[in-house]
């Protein structure tokens, strides 16, 4: 039985937006991706109500570079008018990702689905594709790839690079439907990169956890009433 998968992801250019950064409408890259864009991603290759989508670990493969690009906004009150903003992307990015999946506990009804090899030999076929859904870096204008590789093979540019920190960080979000509680809340952390890995904390036991707001669990499933 196996329930990991690991994977090659790159792309000509992401962007993982710092929150803090979206008030003023325009947005700048976190320097590494963030454990819920490397889940979202992990999802556009293959995802099931049935499962959750744990990321472990990543390694930064390229170096960490920006870009910076000009970008004209529409003025939502205004379309004659636009607001020049700046956004701020990472460029040339490589990464291995290792992601395993557990059963969804708040899914009961999809219990008789909790089969680990088929969801197992399923997410690798549609990885060996590509994906189920088009893979983005952060945002719809970043296209990403992915192709199956073996987490800590070939050569990273910080692999001799001891301690990496990033400081205070978005982990990810907490859905209802996966949680069981009903809000939606925020998660953040402070990860640190060594020798060119950043092991991720699991979702429970991130530091800090911000309520957003009250959200109520979607529910995703085969209905048995039987036709009048």
């Amino acid at each position: 039985m196996e329930n990991s998968i690991e994977f090659r992801l790159w792309g000509p250019r992401a962007l993982f937006t710092d929150p803090v950064t979206k008030v003023g409408g325009e947005k700048y890259t976190y320097p590494v991706p963030t454990y819920q864009a490397l889940k979202g991603i992990t999802e556009s290759i293959y995802w099931k109500p049935t499962i959750v989508w744990h990321v472990d670990k990543v390694r930064v493969m390229r170096p960490i570079r920006n870009e910076s690009v000009n970008a004209k906004l529409v003025r939502y009150n205004d379309a004659s008018r636009s607001d020049l903003s700046i956004f701020t992307y990472l460029r040339d990015v490589e990464y291995q990702v290792k992601v395993h999946f557990e059963w969804n506990d708040n899914r009961p009804d999809l219990s008789g689905d909790r089969n680990e090899n088929k969801h197992y030999f399923q997410a690798q076929r549609a990885l060996d594709k590509g994906g189920r859904r088009d893979i983005f870096l952060g945002t719809r204008e970043c296209q990403g790839y992915v192709e199956p590789c073996r987490f800590g093979e070939g050569e990273g540019i910080y692999d001799n690079t001891p301690s990496y920190p990033f400081g205070f960080m978005f982990h990810g979000f907490d859905y209802a439907d996966e949680t069981g509680r009903g809000e939606l809340a925020a998660r953040f952390w402070n990860p640190e990169m060594r020798n060119g890995v950043i092991e991720f904390i699991r979702p429970e036991e991130c530091p800090t956890v911000k309520h957003v707001r009250d959200y109520k669990p979607k529910t995703i499933g085969i209905s048995r009433e039987e036709p009048e």
